[in-house]
């Protein structure tokens, strides 16, 4: 351990500090490469020309800047430092769950409504990154509540109140949200899949079955979230109900194992869906990767147009090299989708 850093943990035992400290540089750096995967490949498949995929893109940069936190903050003394390590890590926490609350609303108005929410983009990046992170991260400034909490910097230990109140209590109160929209958002489809048999519409088949490719990925977030969640709520209880040192070795693994994960996690499940998985070959890399650099790559991809007096849809077909021909399927069923809404 460095020497301008002290152990708080364990009595001061300093192997165990080290120990600590050592997993949770691992683990960051695992969400940290994690998170630049997925950018990569969003960057690369063009991937970002669709509204869904570019919040992944941008859950996966602040996921990326979350294990930045947890790469940098150590055991730092109480001073400036170490309340700018304790403010970046509750911004970024913030962040990242906003973000997934916006994909998770924005798949819900996509399935129940049947809307494209475009048009919504602008207030998905107020809510993810000014209003709640930029709030909750600067209240604990007033009277000096970032400091030393364990291995790393937030907010202190003898301010408890402020840990339940700017952080988990509106985690779990989301998380329960996010399992209930889920949960209502699967039993509708099942039931629209129960009212279309016998009644064939190519449509309606076409745009159920990305939706529930979609489902398929998304479903799973909630219980990998709550999963990571629940060893640092463990802790912080442990720590409300402890004097300061007093801690237990195996709960502090199990949190640094879990919660600098968040950001790969994240990035994993909502970014490598199956669509994704069929373009990770090195045939699919090298010819993505010639229409990056100026190759003569030819794609295709639909133009939708509508009868002002009819609203059926016309797909109609230009030449592009900057759409990435599976990216096109998915806009195709939220052309769809959205044209639908109009009858």
């Amino acid at each position: 351990m460095n020497g301008s850093m002290q152990c708080t943990l364990f009595g001061g035992d300093n192997e165990k500090c080290n120990t600590i400290i050592a997993l949770k540089r691992v683990t960051a750096s695992l969400s940290l490469v994690g998170c630049v995967f997925m950018i990569s490949t969003i960057w690369l498949f063009r991937k970002y020309n669709v509204l869904s995929q570019r919040l992944i893109l941008f859950l996966s940069i602040a996921a990326l800047f979350d294990s930045i936190g947890y790469l940098m903050g150590d055991m730092t003394p109480d001073g400036p430092t170490c309340d700018f390590e304790g403010w970046w890590l509750t911004y970024f926490d913030w962040t990242v769950l906003m973000w997934v609350s916006c994909i998770t609303y924005n798949l819900y108005q996509n399935v129940m409504k049947h809307r494209r929410t475009d048009r919504l983009e602008k207030f998905y990046h107020f809510f993810s990154w000014v209003i709640p992170p930029l709030l909750f991260s600067l209240l604990p400034l007033i009277g000096d509540n970032y400091g030393p909490a364990g291995a790393w910097c937030w907010i202190k230990h003898e301010s408890t109140a402020w840990r339940f109140a700017i952080w988990y209590v509106p985690l779990f109160v989301i998380i329960i949200a996010l399992f209930g929209i889920y949960i209502y958002i699967i039993i509708y489809l099942r039931k629209q899949m129960t009212s279309w048999g016998g009644n064939y519409n190519p449509d309606d088949e076409f745009n159920n079955a990305v939706m529930e490719d979609d489902i398929k990925v998304l479903k799973a977030y909630p219980f990998v979230y709550l999963a990571l969640s629940i060893f640092p709520l463990i802790l912080r209880i442990h720590n409300a109900a402890t004097d300061e040192g007093d801690d237990v070795f195996a709960l502090w693994v199990l949190t640094v194992l879990t919660a600098p994960l968040q950001g790969a996690v994240n990035a994993i499940v909502f970014g490598l869906d199956p669509e994704t998985r069929t373009k990770l070959t090195l045939e699919e890399i090298q010819l993505a990767w010639k229409s990056r650099s100026g190759g003569s790559a030819i794609k295709e991809y639909p133009t939708v147009s509508v009868d002002p007096s009819n609203t059926t849809v016309t797909n109609s077909y230009a030449i592009n090299d900057d759409v990435d021909p599976a990216v096109i399927q998915r806009q195709i069923s939220q052309d769809k989708i959205s044209y639908s809404s109009l009858n």
